[in-house]
């Protein structure tokens, strides 16, 4: 398949960036995170659409205010999920195309390390849209916060009485005592979820996480035997 033509261009400096990019041997502190949240007409990749993008960079510690990206997608027709992040076909009358969207998101992204909230879904979504005008799919490394809130509580990294039942992105913001502005807008929870990952990122290096590969593994789920 031949890329589309706006992504075509985007695509070939998108590959190079992997030539080099972050090892299981890089300092936690000098790794370029891209906390990244979709807003979508629903959960399935093949039928549904991304309607908008948001992300904010968080190194050396840091949320990078200077470093963010939002995007607001053509939406060809209203579902259920606007009663959520409400946008409406008519208030994307003016906004991107998917393929001009995936060209911005891909040089935004480089090679940083994409971290979210539940972000199966959200690389599945991409994953799908750049299927639909491209050869290829994200190549970046990935980070779930509530997979590794689990393995942070279970190392105790927060002390031995701490406790979660809710691992939703509401519940992670109530047990770090983050006020939940903005919610369910791609660049609202992606700032949100970049709080949250400072505070397992200094967590997690307490509990002897100081490189990227420790912070990489110990966020994996557990694989079943012979996988």
């Amino acid at each position: 398949m031949a890329a589309h033509p706006a992504l075509e261009q985007r695509l070939a400096a998108y590959r190079e960036r992997f030539d080099a990019t972050w090892s299981d041997a890089a300092p936690l502190d000098q790794v370029r995170f891209c906390v990244l949240d979709c807003e979508t007409t629903g959960l399935d990749p093949q039928r549904h659409r991304i309607v908008s993008m948001g992300a904010v960079g968080v190194i050396a510690g840091e949320i990078d205010l200077s470093d963010t990206l939002e995007l607001l997608l053509r939406v060809r027709f209203n579902t259920a999920s606007t009663l959520v992040h409400g946008i409406t076909r008519s208030a994307t009358r003016d906004a991107l195309d998917e393929p001009d969207a995936l060209a911005a998101l891909l040089e935004y992204l480089g090679d940083g390390v994409i971290v979210g909230h539940h972000i199966s879904h959200d690389l599945r979504m991409i994953d799908a849209a750049l299927a639909r005008h491209a050869p290829d799919r994200l190549r970046n490394r990935h980070l779930d916060t509530g997979e590794l809130m689990g393995h942070l509580l279970d190392r105790a990294a927060f002390g031995a009485d701490a406790e979660l039942r809710d691992y939703s992105l509401d519940g992670l913001c109530r047990f770090f005592g983050i006020l939940p502005y903005d919610r369910h807008t791609a660049p609202g929870d992606a700032f949100l979820t970049a709080g949250i990952l400072l505070r397992q990122l200094r967590a997690a290096t307490r509990s002897g996480c100081r490189r990227l590969g420790d912070l990489l593994s110990l966020a994996q789920p557990p694989q079943p035997p012979g996988e």
